[in-house]
């Protein structure tokens, strides 16, 4: 008479399923993981984009397939409010109160303009290879198509009865509230600006900068120039601050609807890579270039530099307009109009 099988027998081979499924699991988190940080490069049938409108979650990327959201906001690891692309969606004071340090399966923002995509967590188990574009709690990240809890069905579609977020409040867009003296034109902190920011040009006519030629090495107090390519920038206005012309004009642009401002460059020696340098003290060399020259088509000057100090210079150029500000740009993903390189000297 055959004998049935052993308890045993049941409990190994419920062993080995469990150590397969874990497999699985870790290389699917180790794809997606990879993924996220940039070790993988995605296929060109992969559509990466970052997943908007989502609260309380860490970065994400998802696969979109062809809806591309790239505007939303999330809370990051240190509770700081991450606003992905112009700050389009809209993220409450109340909510963001309440998601701070507490971290949660991604839901949908009600105020979202775009529909949320499928998300891959980093941190999860499942992954691309693995992880369920629906899946819910311990269903997705343990690698189910569709889990729900536990690997279950698929659960239903978050709601949210969150109050839209109140209007935007302007703390203001003067100095008449301010306690403040008024500046005047020279290079004085604590005071307020009362000049208004001036005109603004279209997209197409904002001004852009861009180092060309820089030595990545050079003797110290060894002179050196530095190449600079400019657009949309007329390089002849100039209220030097010295004089009282420091924030004193509002922007304006000439008659083909360019900047009109110049060029400033400064070469400062760092004294670590690894946080933010003092802002006080004057750099080791510094020149505001206004040449008459520039306009829509891109041209270059030439800045010469005498020489530096030994150590690490970190040398910028950026664009001013006649009062020493960056430009402005017709919208607030643009890149303002400044480049930097690192030199080392000695």
């Amino acid at each position: 008479m055959r004998s049935s099988p052993s308890r045993t027998s049941g409990s190994r081979g419920d062993w080995r399923l469990a150590a397969a499924l874990a497999v699985i699991m870790a290389v699917g988190g180790l794809v997606a993981f990879t993924q996220f940080s940039g070790g993988g490069e995605p296929s060109s049938s992969d559509d990466v984009a970052l997943a908007g409108a989502r609260r309380c979650v860490v970065p994400r990327e998802a696969q979109a397939s062809g809806a591309r959201a790239r505007s939303g906001w999330y809370i990051d690891r240190q509770g700081a409010t991450q606003h992905i692309d112009d700050g389009e969606v809209q993220v409450s004071s109340q909510l963001r109160r309440r998601c701070a340090g507490n971290w949660a399966r991604p839901s949908v923002n009600p105020s979202a303009t775009t529909d949320p995509v499928a998300t891959t967590d980093p941190n999860a188990g499942g992954g691309q290879n693995g992880g369920g574009q629906n899946g819910g709690d311990n269903g997705g990240d343990n690698g189910g198509q569709n889990g729900g809890d536990n690997g279950g069905q698929t659960p239903a579609p978050s709601t949210s009865t969150s109050a839209p977020p109140a209007p935007l409040e302007i703390l203001g867009n003067n100095c008449d509230n301010s306690t403040l003296a008024p500046h005047d034109g020279f290079q004085n902190g604590n005071r307020c600006v009362s000049t208004a920011f001036g005109e603004v040009a279209e997209s197409e006519s904002n001004p852009s900068l861009l180092i060309t030629e820089a030595p990545e090495q050079v003797g110290v107090n060894e002179a050196f120039e530095i190449q600079v390519s400019t657009r949309n920038l007329v390089r002849d206005r100039f209220l030097a601050a010295g004089q009282g012309g420091y924030y004193l004009e509002s922007s304006f642009l000439n008659e083909d609807g360019i900047t009109r401002g110049h060029a400033h460059t400064a070469c400062r020696i760092l004294a670590s890579t690894d946080e933010a340098p003092d802002p006080a003290p004057a750099p080791a060399f510094f020149v505001a270039t206004e040449d008459g020259q520039g306009g829509r088509t891109p041209d270059t000057f030439t800045v010469r530099v005498p020489g530096l100090p030994a150590g690490l210079a970190q040398c910028a150029v950026w664009a001013g307009d006649g009062s020493h500000r960056i430009p402005m740009m017709q919208r607030a993903q643009q890149t303002p109009a400044f480049d930097v390189v690192r030199i080392q000297v000695g």
